[in-house]
């Protein structure tokens, strides 16, 4: 807040000593004092919220410019907030947090914006009654995903002339009302509709974590083993998925067994990818740090923002997938 009150005072005394000599002291100031920055992670329950967070610390650092406080919510929303709570109270000069779900987050943003301490939502966004109650949100766009994702198997089972051949789905689902997973769902029952031949015979939540499908694809195998998709909202649901169905004696292939896709892209996925037990992984990147210093820069600067701002993402199926694309990911 002090640092703030500062920028905008050297902006008056442009007024008195020219725009040079104000730029200058803006310049002094940033330079001068770190930027103190409240980060409150959901949790750690995968390998790319591990990289995102690796990702927001190598970017926030103290050699950047940057004061960092960090904690880690443990997927609970309630520890979000009170985090959140507590950065205001230590009058940080932004609040950057990762939401575990959609809605919930209007009062505590009300009593940041009276604060006068900027918001940056990531990774996943959020509902508001007033969108002006945060700065700005950067992420993926989780329906777009889960779009490629459809596309992507609409094609292939064109190609393999199942297109009156009753395809039997099962969609284990990430951590409900979050908004990775609210995109992803709406896009698989979206082509649901304009697919007669698509069957969901389960919908179950994975929380995305590889424990947790690992339990309900038991259960669900318990019930069935007639499946020919299995649509996983992240990497380590698809790893817990397959572990059951292999256990179970099915095979992930997409020539002649399940067709399991995935979202994230991490690394131990695209290996299962190269090995074609995941037929496809969309990718969701968890490299967000860089964006989020920029932005930071640009708002220090008084430069004009948007609000919201969507990763560049690919995708990569086990049938062009090589070792060397592999390898030369980041994470």
């Amino acid at each position: 807040m002090k640092k703030r009150l500062i920028v905008i005072a050297a902006c008056i005394a442009a007024l008195f000593c020219g725009c040079e000599k104000a730029e200058q002291l803006n310049a002094d100031v940033i330079e001068g004092k770190p930027i103190v920055v409240g980060f409150s992670q959901v949790g750690s329950e995968s390998e790319w919220r591990v990289a995102n967070t690796e990702s927001m610390k190598e970017a926030l650092s103290e050699e950047n410019g940057y004061e960092l406080i960090f904690d880690d919510a443990r997927n609970k929303q309630e520890n979000q907030i009170r985090a959140i709570r507590t950065f205001i109270q230590q009058d940080v000069d932004y609040i950057v947090f990762s939401p575990r779900v959609e809605t919930g987050w209007n009062s505590i943003l009300q009593e940041a914006k009276e604060a006068g301490i900027p918001v940056i939502v990531i990774d996943r966004d959020i509902k508001t009654v007033d969108e002006d109650l945060y700065t700005a949100y950067i992420g993926s766009n989780f329906r777009e995903e889960g779009e490629k994702a459809v596309r992507w198997l609409e094609d292939l089972l064109e190609s393999q002339g199942r297109t009156e051949e009753i395809i039997r789905i099962v969609d284990i689902q990430g951590t409900i009302e979050s908004s990775a997973q609210v995109g992803r769902t709406a896009a698989l029952e979206q082509a649901l509709l304009r697919n007669p031949n698509w069957e969901m015979i389960a919908q179950e939540c994975g929380d995305f974590t590889r424990a947790k499908a690992y339990e309900v694809m038991g259960e669900i195998l318990n019930r069935t083993k007639d499946i020919d998709v299995v649509y996983c909202e992240n990497d380590g649901e698809a790893l817990g998925a397959i572990d059951a169905m292999e256990e179970a004696g099915l095979k992930c292939n997409p020539n002649d067994g399940v067709i399991v896709i995935s979202f994230d892209a991490t690394r131990l996925g695209l290996m299962y990818c190269l090995g074609g037990k995941i037929a496809l992984n969309v990718e969701c990147n968890p490299l967000q740090g860089p964006y989020v210093d920029d932005l930071i820069k640009r708002i220090e600067r008084g430069e004009t923002i948007e609000r919201k701002k969507y990763i560049d993402e690919t995708q990569f199926d086990c049938f062009t997938i090589t070792q060397d694309m592999i390898d030369q990911r980041d994470y």
